[in-house]
């Protein structure tokens, strides 16, 4: 099976995507870190290092699945190429795919929790703005694909059970 994580920054989709792969247990393969790496060996940010880290993501992705094993991908998601992308890549494999939306339905916890963010080990790696997220949120308007929505507002816990019964596990 391939998960696909998909939500703004600060919503928390890393967090239930972490505790969604100890559960099953499964593989989380998060495109930031890759990008972020990138940037860290000396690839110039003016080159499409977003676009590489995800298609490095789909390989691994593709190896892992290739290997009969679940994956999860943790990523914003917000661009319909780079959903095409994940089902592409699941009809390639011939396994079920599953995306899990995290959204936040409470703005002051959400630019909290944005504010919070420290999540990166890329010294000079800015962090999200409040801005740049909400420029992020229309890349979410008009999408049709059969998806469990989660909010952040709900407490972990029950939001990894409801992503482990929404893919069959719970």
């Amino acid at each position: 099976m391939l998960i696909v994580m998909c939500g703004l920054q600060g919503t928390g989709k890393s967090t239930i995507a972490a505790q969604l792969g100890l559960q099953l247990p499964a593989p989380v393969l998060p495109v930031d870190p890759v990008e972020l790496a990138m940037w860290a060996a000396g690839i110039d940010r003016d080159q499409p290092t977003g676009l590489a880290a995800f298609v490095v993501i789909g390989a691994l992705a593709g190896n892992m699945l290739r290997l009969g094993q679940t994956v999860i991908v943790d990523a914003v998601n917000d661009a319909e190429v780079a959903r095409q992308q994940w089902r592409d890549l699941a009809a390639r494999h011939e396994v079920t795919l599953r995306f899990v939306e995290v959204v936040c339905s409470d703005e002051a916890l959400h630019r909290r929790r944005l504010a919070g963010r420290a999540d990166n080990d890329i010294a000079g790696a800015a962090e999200p703005t409040w801005e740049s997220v909400e420029a992020r949120r229309e890349g979410f308007t008009g999408w049709t694909d059969e998806r469990l929505v989660l909010d952040a507002v709900d407490d972990v816990p029950g939001n990894v059970a409801r992503a482990l019964a929404y893919v069959g596990q719970g």
